[in-house]
This record gives structure tokens, sequence and C-alpha cells, in this order.
């Protein structure tokens, strides 16, 4: 009999992939993540597909590029109709539990046909995300290397997306309450084999934490973050503009950062407590575990904040995989280029589930055994939209009115955009705008465009023929059920005696 593990699969939300000890970040105190990449494998060339959260998940659970079907928006989730990678695993025996209420991936009716258990049964008392509003929270005061205190227009901190630290004694958000429904779960699981999947928020904005993570970080010591030299996409002046992102000094990023990578930090522990419950279930040794992110945060980079529908950039798109446990190999740091649509593949792989439609992931299982076979040479990237498609962007209120005025007023900047990857390079190609090449040898911030460049010329056809190539590839999928051809139609013919009117 094949055995089959359970899959413990925790989603953060902009989580960048060099904010984790484990990816090299020495500032880190992520000592659960940390662990499990340790004991099992850290793809530290892993990209998602999309730059925003709905279609980025889209993509994952279906094993389908964004454009591959149209979902690409938020208003475009997987549909009852479609396949998924969830719904493969319940039809394949194993009982799928998703904890908490995370809407924004599946459309009417998905959920139900992909899940036995949905939901929360401790609920949050402070919205729906990361803490919904500003009540119950603290913004320090900034002081100068003399003492005196900072003056930080409080419209800045609303369009950094900053609200501080929690003081709410009360505070249970959307990530304390699904750690604790997880808890609940694992006190007594089902017999057969599950998976346990929890899409959390953290480190999402709004960036604020309660004591002990608000403090934890020095924000002295946070690094500065990385500055464009040269041509840059539109999108980012027009993001500077609009937020007036430009009155932050440097001790306001040191602020935000530290705060966020206090919601790291949370998150971590988070994890560490649903191992915990894994553990006191008895089922550590039979239990699969994977974490990754939907998609990074600009975090001050380049004068920006949050994340954008064309943002394609390495702190946005790089992502955090780890693998670990239920007797599969460790592999340590694995550096072969990665899709986040491989990961789910690898689940099935790992459970002996086939799916039962096409998609374009492969698994990671290969890898694991051995870090130098072949995988991808490439990994794709994707975002925006055409400027006819400006009615179907988004519209929001506060804290992302700017936001999404900036994305109606100008959509050519907001403009169709696609990014491929090899180890070194990167390549970008947007529908409105002139290409960008970058060299992550010596740039890994890709901060400096190359393109353009006689000597690369070489390396800019090569990449420019490998999106073309790809998607040709992807452009779509078969239907899995063939219709007939030439049907019987029961309708009347025209103009014969008798046709009703």
């Amino acid at each position: 009999m094949t055995y089959r593990p359970n899959f413990l699969i925790v989603v953060a939300d902009q989580l960048r992939a060099d904010t984790l000890g484990a990816f090299g970040n020495t500032l880190a105190r992520t000592p659960n993540l940390d662990r499990l990449a340790a004991e099992g494998t850290a793809f530290t060339n892993a990209y998602a597909q999309h730059p925003v959260c709905s279609p980025s998940r889209a993509s994952f659970l279906s094993g389908w590029y964004p454009h591959t079907a149209g979902h690409r928006t938020f208003g475009t989730p997987l549909r009852a109709d479609e396949p998924n990678f969830l719904r493969t695993m319940r039809e394949s025996g194993y009982h799928v539990t998703w904890v908490g209420e995370r809407g924004d991936t599946f459309a009417v009716g998905a959920t139900e046909t992909s899940v036995d258990e949905y939901g929360f049964s401790t609920k949050p008392t402070s919205g729906r995300w990361a803490g919904g509003v500003r009540a119950g929270t603290e913004i320090p005061q900034l002081h100068d290397a003399s003492g005196h205190e900072q003056h930080v227009d409080p419209d800045l901190w609303d369009r950094l997306f900053y609200y501080g630290k929690v003081t709410d004694p009360d505070y249970v958000d959307f990530d304390e309450a699904a750690v604790r429904t997880a808890e609940e779960w694992l006190s007594h699981p089902p017999q057969q084999p599950w998976v346990l999947f929890a899409p959390l928020v953290a480190p999402h904005c709004p960036f604020q934490a309660p004591e002990p993570w608000f403090s934890l970080h020095d924000r002295d010591a946070m690094p500065d973050p990385a500055v464009r030299t040269g041509p840059e996409p539109a999108f980012m002046q027009g993001i500077r503009d609009y937020y007036g992102t430009d009155r932050a000094t440097p001790d306001v990023w040191r602020e935000v950062i530290a705060t966020y990578f206090g919601m790291v930090s949370r998150f971590d522990a988070h994890v560490g407590r649903l191992l915990e419950g894994v553990r006191k279930a008895g089922a550590a040794d039979d239990t699969v575990v994977v974490v990754f992110s939907d998609h990074g945060e600009y975090l001050g980079d380049f004068g920006l904040i949050e994340k954008w529908p064309s943002g394609l950039e390495n702190c946005i798109t790089r992502d955090p995989v780890i693998i670990s446990g239920g007797g599969l190999p460790g592999a340590g740091q694995v550096e072969a280029m990665v899709e986040l649509i491989d990961v789910f593949p690898t689940v099935l792989e790992v459970a002996g589930v086939e799916a039962s439609y096409h998609h374009f992931g492969r698994s990671l299982v290969p890898l694991l055994h051995d870090p130098s076979a072949p995988h991808r040479e490439y990994a794709f990237s994707e975002g925006g939209f055409r400027s006819e498609e400006e009615e179907q962007i988004e519209r929001s209120g506060f804290p992302y009115d700017r936001k999404a005025a900036l994305q109606h007023d100008r959509p050519r900047d907001v403009g169709k955009a696609v990014a491929v990857r090899d180890r070194r390079w990167t390549y970008v190609w947007r529908l409105y705008e002139e290409p960008e090449l970058y060299d992550r040898a010596d740039d890994p911030d890709e901060a400096h465009n190359l393109i353009g460049r006689p000597e690369l010329s070489e390396v800019e056809t090569r990449m420019r023929d490998a999106l073309l190539r790809w998607f040709v590839e992807t452009g779509d999928v078969l239907p899995e059920r063939a219709e007939p051809r030439l049907p019987d139609i029961d309708l009347p013919v025209p103009g014969r005696a008798g046709a009703s009117a």
C-alpha cells in the first residue's frame, strides 16, 4: 500500500524571501522556519506567478498561469467548474480542512467541492485582515540623533499602511483566530490522511503587531531600502507621487521595516504553534510541512510600499518555499529555478495522487533527492492589464484609495507585463513601456536596468524567445471532456411550414 502522509500547508501573504534567516537574513528571528529549512529543503530561486494575492493563489492552486484561463484580477477566482489541487486531494481520499475564511481564492461553490471543512471555530475580534482599523494601535514617536522629536505627517503613516503597536488587550486578528482553530482541530484530527490548509494573512499590511513582536527588532539595525538607478517603469514615480512616499525619512522607513520584521517573527511563532499541534496529535513523523507565500512586499525598496499589479521585481516575486518532514529527504538549500505552481504537484506526487487534468506545474520531488536534477531553465511571472480593461481594475476605499485612483487615472502605468528569469538574468517585457534587463549576479535587487547594451543583445534575444515559447505553450488548456462534433439540433427548419413564429 502506498504511504500517504498528512500535509500541513501554511501560506503567508506578502512575505519576502529575504526576511527569513533560512534565506540569508542575519537580522531575522525566524527559528521555526529556519529549523524546517535546515531539516528539509529551502528553494532559494522560487518565484510567484503573479504579484497580487488572488491571481497568485488561483495560479498555484490550479497549476495554470494567470493568463491561461484569465485568472488575473481580484474578480476572477477559480470557479466551481474548474479543477484545483485541493479538490484533487479530496477526491483521492484525503480529508481536506481549510482554517480561516479567506474568500479571495475560490468563486461561488468552488470551496464546497474542494474541502471538507472551512472557517473559524475561534472568530477574529479585530477585523478581517491584520487588524482592520487603527483603533487599538499606537504609533511611536520618532527622534533624531540629538533626541529631538521628529514630526511625521499622519497622512504619511496612512499612505505607508503603517498602524504601529497593537495595544488592544483583546486583540485576536485573522491569523490568531486561524491558528487557534487549527490547534483545536489538531486535538482530534481525522483517522484518514489529511491536508490542513492554513492560508494566513501576515505579514500583509497594515503594518502592526502586538508585543513582544512589535519591539523585537532594533530599529537602528534595520537595512536601508534598495535605491533605483537609471530608467524605471512609470508606476514607480506614480506611487511616489500619489502616496507621497518621498516624504519618508530613513527613520520612518526603519520603523516600517522593523514592524514588518516583527510581523514576520509573529508568523514564525504561529508556524511553531501549528507544528506543536501536529506533534501533540502524534502525527509529526507522518506529516509533510509546506510553507510559502503568495508574493512579496516592496518595504521601501525604490521608495515604494506594498505591491503593484504589474510590479515584477525580485522583492515582490521571489518566494520562500520550504518543504520539510514526513520522511522526505532534506536537500538543504536548492538553487534550481522553481515556480509556485510546482508546489502542489509535489504534494500530489508525495501523496501518490495523479492530477486528473492538464496543468503546468512540475513536481519538486526529484530535487529533494538530488538538488542538481534538471527542473526548469526559466521561471515566469506576469501581471497588469490592457488599458481597455480599465473598468475591470479594482476600486477601493481607504487606505487603498490612492492606489486605485492611480490605476484608473493612468491605466497604462499598470499595463500588462511579464518577467522571465534564469539563474542569472531577469528580462521584463512591458506592453506600454520599454523592456528591462537585470543581472542578478551583480544586482540582486534588480535596481539597474541594462536593456539595450550591445554586449548583452544575445541575452535579450534568448530571454525574449523564451517568453514567446512560454506563451505559445501555456496560452490555453484543452477541455478535459471532448464535445461531440456535428450534434443533432432540435430546432425548426428555416422557412418550413409549421415553424413557430
